[in-house]
């Protein structure tokens, strides 16, 4: 399947981008945002761009050619955005953007692991020189914690049945492919369970979240986001499940009401000023006709943020 990017006229048009703008896309993926981002900027502006898939970052690389010198690459999670971006002299940024959803040829491509419809090695790591991979959490974590991590990540409420089944299977035989796991499941799960998801689908999603460590990602990279926007400027984030939307949704919420430092206003139940005010009042979602041309949007929400004052 092409890759098209989600809510990208949404996205650019709430950035507030101007040329000369300073702006940071933490993440990259194969381009779609970012060559938007370079031409609204122009020659004046730059961009700092980061991608943990060195994949990804090659062929985004060759997409954007003609502006690479507007253009600075990172070749890092985003967990680490405040750190690269002032390493190279840049204390603050004019717009930031987060498009949390994953980029077509990890879904697409069978052989990093990350499509339970496809043959393909357990391994659903972002950054290929991570070390943990989804192989190694099916088959080596405890009972408690596999559970742990299928209804906390995955937000399913089988997840102690399916860990005490898949402990059992993998005693004989350790699973070591992404099929492998999701005939597995398909045979364990109730049929009338199956009649509105694959089976598969929140095991899967919770272990890429586990081996990606996705959600403490999030957590650091908003805070560090924040500090790096200019007063005035603006964050757009885009989430595809209810576990980024909630950690995006309560960040922002505690900005735009922060609790009072100073003792004496806090004893008088004087609030602080907001940090930033909300741009979106509900999240923006895909239009009908963009669902239609991209049905992986449909789960897609946008928030934006502009920051009022210093945190």
């Amino acid at each position: 399947m092409e890759h098209k990017s989600v809510l990208k006229e949404e996205s650019i048009l709430l950035m507030n981008l101007e040329e000369g703008m300073t702006v940071i896309d933490a993440t990259l993926g194969l381009g779609g945002h970012s060559k938007i981002i370079v031409e609204k900027i122009g020659k004046t502006g730059h961009l700092y761009a980061f991608e943990q898939d060195d994949r990804n970052l090659k062929e985004a690389k060759e997409r954007l050619k003609k502006h690479e010198k507007q253009i600075t690459y990172f070749h890092e999670n985003f967990r680490y955005l405040k750190t690269s971006v002032t390493g190279v002299g840049i204390k603050h940024v004019d717009a930031i953007l987060f498009d949390l959803g994953l980029s077509s040829p990890h879904v697409d491509e069978g052989d990093r692991g990350f499509s339970f419809q496809k043959e393909g090695p357990l391994d659903m790591r972002y950054d290929q020189r991570g070390s943990l991979t989804a192989e190694i959490v099916i088959n080596n974590y405890k009972e408690e914690d596999l559970a742990r991590i299928f209804y906390k990540y995955g937000e399913d409420s089988f997840g102690g049945f399916i860990s005490r089944k898949i402990c059992e299977r993998r005693k004989t035989q350790p699973f070591t492919s992404t099929l492998d796991l999701s005939l597995f499941l398909d045979q364990i799960i109730p049929a009338k369970r199956k009649k509105k998801i694959n089976p598969a689908t929140k095991v899967f999603q919770a272990l890429r979240i586990e081996v990606n460590d996705e959600l403490n990602v999030l957590k650091e990279a908003l805070q560090q986001s924040i500090e790096m926007l200019k007063i005035g400027g603006r964050i757009v984030v885009i989430s595809y499940h209810s576990l980024e939307d909630t950690i995006v949704k309560h960040f922002f919420k505690e900005l735009e009401r922060p609790e009072e430092k100073d003792l004496e206003k806090l004893i008088y139940q004087v609030t602080a000023d907001p940090i930033v005010k909300a741009v979106t009042r509900k999240p923006v979602i895909p239009s009908e006709v963009e669902v239609k041309e991209n049905p992986r949007s449909r789960s897609a929400k946008l928030r934006a943020y502009e920051k009022l004052r210093e945190v």
